[in-house]
């Protein structure tokens, strides 16, 4: 049997910091320009995300920059990391990705770079993907996650339609990490403030306690692994909602670096769905 041939890596493209902000105390924004975002179509998706890039720590790569050159001529070790992270914001007019990061100090990777981007600094992506929206025909939605979920909550609520009935829970560290939202009708977030308690524990009591409005939800949930287990545990099988309506997944998990979970994600989550399948 002829070998496979190599499957081509995604093709990379580049993008120029424009300016940052911090928004809130664990929370910095990056807008990037240039190039590279002018030439791609974001679509309507208010999932949107981007693969940052980021070098292997000592290793330069050659220009221009190329995947695939990069995955011939490296091992594997001084290949890019890659961080998964939702476009807050997709200005088709200047063609800039607006790009938030949860930063806790020097941990991490994708946060120490965010607090520390100068302005023209450039940085190499993959992507766009996206598959949320807010479904205009459902009768309400369901906006659950914390930090990590909150830049595509705030999309999704801003793309809301009008007369839209939303119940939306953000939770964060604390009230110093709110942000304020624009959305239709002015629907409001509803701030868990997670203090000492573990993460996704006051996300998933809320939900729990929500009186839950009749008719058919559209449902966009993600946060940390654990939470977004037990959360899917409770709108499958507590409330029988079927799995077409619900956008859910585990962005990261407490314990493990963005690699191992990305290694072993498509199985956890699959395990977990036939469990819950099971007694759905």
């Amino acid at each position: 049997m002829a070998d496979r041939p190599a499957r081509k890596a995604p093709k990379a493209h580049e993008a120029r910091v424009v300016r940052t902000e911090r928004i809130t105390p664990h929370m910095v924004r990056v807008v990037l320009g240039g190039e590279g975002p002018a030439a791609l179509e974001f679509g309507e998706f208010t999932d949107l995300y981007i693969k940052l890039l980021f070098p292997a720590e000592g290793v330069t790569y050659p220009e221009p920059f190329d995947m695939d050159r990069i995955r011939e001529e490296f091992p594997r070790e001084q290949w890019p990391a890659t961080r998964t992270y939702t476009v807050r914001h997709w200005d088709r007019a200047h063609h800039e990705l607006t790009v938030d990061f949860v930063v806790h100090g020097d941990e991490g990777l994708a946060g120490p770079w965010a607090a520390r981007a100068q302005v023209g600094e450039t940085v190499h992506f993959l992507g766009p993907g996206g598959g949320y929206a807010p479904e205009p025909t459902a009768d309400w939605h369901l906006l659950a996650g914390d930090e990590s979920a909150l830049p595509a909550i705030a999309a999704s609520l801003e793309q809301m339609p009008a007369g839209a009935v939303v119940h939306a829970f953000v939770e964060v560290a604390g009230p110093e990490d709110e942000q304020k939202i624009v959305s239709p009708d002015g629907v409001e977030v509803t701030w868990l403030h997670r203090g000492d308690r573990a993460p996704g524990e006051a996300l998933a009591a809320a939900v729990a306690a929500l009186e839950f409005p009749e008719g058919t939800v559209s449902a966009f949930v993600h946060g940390e692994a654990a939470c977004v287990k037990e959360l899917r545990r409770q709108l499958r099988v507590e409330r029988g909602i079927p799995r077409e309506r619900l956008s859910i997944s585990g962005y990261w998990r407490l314990g493990q670096t963005d690699e191992a979970w990305r290694a072993v994600k498509r199985d956890w989550n699959a395990e977990v769905e036939r469990e819950q399948e099971t007694t759905a």
